[in-house]
């Protein structure tokens, strides 16, 4: 006997007709989620390229002529982070050294310049880490739920195929088959929402611990250059060269 099951009596479009309104509904949040996780990751990813971008420049800020010039190197970009951690450790710097005309008596006065630069720097690198991990919630969970949904889609389309077969009094192949294969199609919908968003997510972590290293990396060298007044590569390079010529000397 032959099957009356063809490849256009069941599939996506199949299922949209049949489906409740539960079913309508997972189908359209699944969507949803598929679209706002596809639009984090391209934006991320995006804002992730023009960071890189930036940072290739802090090099170049060293070998500036002044501070003005570094900054001009680096880039006046509203979302430069490496421009906003320079000028805010310059700020700070000149705040607690008093040439920015503040005279007022303030509770920070109690702390050194080191502190003082130190503590701005970090709160510019904390600001920096937020706007990073903004919209990265989405990806987590997306990834975290999506599975969950097109299950919760499955169960419910096996319940309904069931309860029908129940009523109609036939066990067929044809008859289970095409119904409980459409309720599947639920599950892998939610695993293909769900693996994207993980990947995405993965990806986008890796992305950003490396540039807030680089960022850790920039404010070690501004504390020095803001305390000390040098680099800390050129300084223990110069270090090196008055051990080296007092070995000599003996």
């Amino acid at each position: 006997m032959e099957s009356s099951i063809t490849p256009n009596t069941f599939g996506l479009a199949h299922l949209w007709a049949q489906g409740d309104v539960v079913i309508r509904t997972i189908a359209v949040l699944l969507l949803l989620m598929s679209v706002a996780s596809w639009v984090v990751i391209v934006l991320k990813t995006l804002d992730l390229r023009r960071y890189r971008a930036q940072a290739r420049h802090v090099e170049a800020f060293w070998h500036s002529r002044d501070f003005a010039d570094g900054l001009a190197r680096l880039g006046d970009q509203a979302d430069n982070p490496f421009y906003l951690l320079a000028t805010q450790g310059r700020e700070a710097a000149a705040h607690i050294r008093g040439l920015d005309g503040e005279r007022t008596p303030q509770l920070h006065d109690g702390f050194d310049v080191s502190d003082w630069v130190t503590r701005a720097l970090r709160h510019a690198i904390d600001d920096c880490v937020a706007r990073l991990q903004s919209g990265l919630w989405i990806l987590a969970s997306v990834g975290s739920t999506a599975p969950f949904v097109g299950l919760f889609g499955t169960v419910w389309g096996i319940y309904h195929a069931l309860i029908g077969i129940g009523i109609s009094g036939s066990a067929g192949l044809d008859q289970v088959a095409g119904p409980i294969g459409e309720a599947l199609i639920m599950t892998a919908l939610g695993l293909a929402v769900a693996i994207p968003a993980v990947l995405g997510y993965n990806a986008l972590v890796r992305g950003h611990k490396a540039l807030v290293h680089r960022l850790n990396r920039f404010a070690h060298e501004l504390h020095a250059y803001f305390v000390t007044g040098a680099r800390v590569g050129a300084a223990t390079a110069d270090d090196t060269k008055v051990r080296a010529l007092r070995t000599d000397a003996r």
